[in-house]
């Protein structure tokens, strides 16, 4: 029983208060607790029920220790201190003594309350008496009731506190359930703390209510260090602090920041994970001292329930980071910038419920720079959501990279893609989408296999959804031998925007995919113009909706010109053996060239377009296909392309002094403004620039 005054105070002129002698006839005696100076009065009853002498007794609750086992001083005092928390006006229960020749004793006590004019508590008047026979009796078996369900109501608070930690998938999750108001209650205790061990020291997580007493600068503290959760981390034995008086005497430099709550006992818990502390846990009471042996059994229980979420919080951390780590590598570091175009990527990882790997999936976008002012934008999903897939996912982005830049067509990229993910050593298949978008001339080719359309937002806002004509996804379309891939050609003027997505960001559950894509359109229509602040938007969207699958996103805006130009783009296949195929390729590129504006370059654009096509016939078995663009994204220039269907890459060589041959690189060298050549499937293209005034 607790100390509730200073003895300096005055008493009541009615204290004590005269028992009846009807109570001393039944063997009752009789107390009066002046609850201002903390004086206990007993009469010579009670005396005898507590076996005690009047000189044994100096007239202080606690004193009464001697006689009533901490433990149960303990159950008392919560007993009283409950009553008195909840306004009630008595209160009454049993407990156990210790008489002098050590046997023990059942006792019953009930007290009266009085509280003055503004409810304030003021004494306890009440009764004690020996009720060993009556427990003896019948009674026996509510008592033991009310022990049993003593014990259920302390075991709760395990299963409770287990259940609630059982939805914590992240260490942060886990001190959030501890932390919070109700958690707190729940655990009976006043204030808590939390520490958790790293490289050799601990460091404080988690405090509630917060600032409420850990003290500044020891946020981490050494193992060897004299504060309570040092000690059982270093002993792995749980500390039971059950008076005011043995904190302060244990732990002098922690014990004044906790005057102002009134701590009155304390459990520090090590947290143990497969035999190595990982943390220790501090329960601050204030309306309780001491504890019973059940009590300590159900904290330590409660400790190692918490250990072992933490643990798993803690495994659950490391494999996301480690498999994050893996995404991150396999998506594109960075994405290039692209000549006349604006473009936004973005990724979301899932939300799966706590299931270790599955906070990443396939899902991946990629850009890949093309030659001609052309760019490929990737879009796809392999199945499943672990590290495998995101493995296979960073396979074939790379592969689906490399046979794009050869320069294939859209359509042999995605077969050969298919072709190679079915020889991998995987029971996974793939959906994707691969646009090619020529952003001079605006023109787009894409190619589905087994993925959702892409969606078009025009210049004035407006958004639609475009079919393209699609095969298998991959890997099953090499499976069913059905590689053919239908191309769609798509217009983006400038000022449109294409975007590209995966179905993490269109599909919920219970919902029809058509009735998502008509939701998204609406999100593009009403979203910001500009992509990146669209991007983040529509990722900002599915993060608020959550979901168990990942959310790969890519945005392309051709952009408009700042100063347009008449432009264009001809094309003309020369036949060798056809000599007029050959000069209608000459007045193509004679005619363009004036009309473009380039009178100035046009003896050397001729020359080397001349050169650049007899070269071809001459060197190669096939036809050649002569390609001119005018360019105008900031700097006008003309650009030839020559493409065979040979992949030989042509050689600059010195002639001799009479030699004729070998001069035509040497010519197309001096004369060009930059010049290269790049792979075309199974061929090349060999391309010039000129670069034109005005």
């Amino acid at each position: 029983m607790a100390d509730r005054g200073a003895s300096a105070m005055s008493l009541p002129e009615d204290w004590p208060a005269h028992p009846d002698p009807i109570l001393a006839l039944n063997r009752m005696g009789t107390f009066d607790w002046d609850l201002d100076t903390g004086l206990f009065h007993m009469d010579a009853q009670a005396y005898q029920v507590f076996d005690l002498l009047p000189e044994e007794y100096d007239g202080r609750p606690e004193s009464l220790i001697v006689r009533v086992p901490q433990p149960e001083a303990a159950r008392l005092d919560a007993v009283v201190a409950r009553a008195i928390k909840d306004g009630s006006e008595n209160y009454g229960t049993y407990f156990r003594i210790r008489r002098r020749d050590g046997t023990p004793r059942w006792t019953h006590t009930q007290g009266y309350i009085r509280r003055d004019d503004s409810g304030r508590p003021r004494r306890v008047v009440g009764i004690v008496r020996d009720a060993t026979e009556e427990l003896a009796d019948s009674g026996t078996r509510s008592l033991r009731a009310a022990q049993d369900e003593a014990f259920r109501q302390q075991t709760n608070i395990v299963q409770v506190v287990s259940a609630a930690l059982a939805h914590a998938r992240t260490v942060r999750d886990v001190i959030d359930v501890l932390k919070d108001t109700h958690g707190i209650r729940r655990l009976g205790a006043t204030s808590l703390v939390m520490g958790l061990v790293e490289a050799g020291r601990i460091r404080v997580v988690a405090e509630a209510p917060v600032g409420s007493f850990v003290p500044a600068g020891s946020q981490v503290n050494r193992i060897d260090e004299p504060y309570p959760m040092s000690e059982v981390v270093r002993t792995l034995v749980p500390r039971f602090i059950e008076s005011p008086e043995e904190f302060a005497d244990g732990y002098p430099i922690l014990w004044p920041y906790l005057t102002d709550l009134h701590i009155t006992s304390a459990a520090y818990l090590p947290l143990i994970a497969q035999a190595r502390p990982i943390g220790a846990m501090g329960l601050l009471y204030s309306d309780r001292r001491g504890f019973s042996t059940e009590e300590r059994a159900v904290l330590v229980a409660l400790g190692s329930s918490i250990a072992q979420s933490l643990q798993r919080a803690m495994l659950y951390e490391q494999e996301k980071d480690l498999a994050q780590g893996l995404q991150q590598a396999m998506l594109p570091r960075t994405i290039p910038s692209v000549r006349g175009a604006d473009i936004a990527v973005r990724y979301r990882a899932a939300t799966a419920g706590g299931t270790l790997g599955r906070d990443i999936g396939g899902d991946w976008y990629d850009l890949i720079p093309l030659p001609g002012g052309r760019v490929g934008a990737v879009i796809g999903d392999v199945q499943g959501h672990d590290t495998h897939a995101a493995a296979v996912m960073g396979q074939l982005r790379i592969v689906l990279r490399a046979y794009a830049a050869e320069g294939h067509t859209p359509a042999t990229v995605i077969a050969r893609a298919s072709v190679f993910l079915h020889e991998l050593d995987t029971d996974r298949f793939a959906t994707c989408l691969y646009a090619e978008a020529d952003l001079s001339t605006g023109v787009v080719q894409a190619v589905r296999a087994g993925h959702i359309d892409p969606l078009i937002r025009h210049s004035d806002g407006t958004c639609c959804r475009v079919p393209v004509e699609g095969g298998l996804p991959l890997g099953l379309s090499a499976e069913f031998s059905r590689l053919e891939y239908p191309v769609s050609t798509l217009e983006l003027d400038p000022g449109h925007t294409l975007l590209l997505c995966t179905d993490g960001l269109v599909e919920q559950p219970g919902t029809d995919l058509d009735d998502g894509m008509e939701r998204l359109t609406a999100l593009v229509t009403d979203g910001p113009e500009d992509v990146r602040e669209l991007a983040d938007r529509l990722i900002q969207l599915a993060e608020e909706r959550g979901g168990d699958d990942d959310v790969a996103l890519l945005l392309l805006r051709r952009r408009t010109p700042e100063a347009a130009r008449t432009g264009g783009r001809l094309q003309q296949h020369v036949v060798p053996g056809d000599p007029e195929a050959l000069t209608h390729a000459r007045h193509m590129i004679r005619a363009a060239v004036r009309s473009w504006g380039a009178d100035d370059r046009a003896d050397e654009i001729e020359l080397v377009a001349d050169e650049l096509i007899t070269n071809a016939l001459m060197h190669t078995e096939g036809s050649a296909i002569v390609t001119l663009r005018a360019l105008d994204d900031g700097e006008r220039r003309l650009r030839i392309e020559v493409e065979d269907s040979s992949s030989a890459l042509p050689r600059r060589r010195e002639a001799g002094e009479e030699g004729v041959s070998g001069r035509g690189l040497l010519l197309v060298d001096l004369l060009a403004d930059v010049w290269g050549v790049e792979a075309r499937g199974g061929g090349k293209a060999v391309w010039c620039e000129f670069r034109l005034d005005g």
